[in-house]
């Protein structure tokens, strides 16, 4: 019987220690897991400024271009105002002149 006992003593003692070989195994793989996470993380984030830039500079170039088209618009619309301010100041000279001239009209 004291065979048989001390038989399932080293079987407990065996598997404790295949038990804590696997705990430790187990812990080791999460640990190398994290640590891959973690790398894959700090190099999707090192690639992210890499992935936006072509957009970023597309972005600004179009915002280049509606720049210079609302400037071109202004200049536009700003020399055919002043036509417009010239045209009209010599026809409201010359009828302020009338109505100084003849206060009648």
């Amino acid at each position: 019987m004291d065979d048989q006992l001390q038989r399932l003593l080293e079987a407990e003692a065996r598997a404790q220690a295949v038990i804590e070989a696997a705990s430790q195994e187990r812990q080791r793989i999460i640990d190398d897991t994290l640590a891959a996470v973690r790398d894959a993380e700090a190099r999707f984030d090192a690639g992210r400024a890499a992935l936006r830039a072509p957009f970023m500079h597309e972005a600004q170039a179009r915002a280049d271009q509606a720049v210079v088209e609302l400037t071109r618009s202004y200049s536009e619309r700003q020399r055919i105002l002043r036509d417009l301010t010239s045209r009209h100041e010599a026809a409201a000279v010359e009828a302020a002149l009338a109505l100084l001239l003849d206060p009648s009209v």
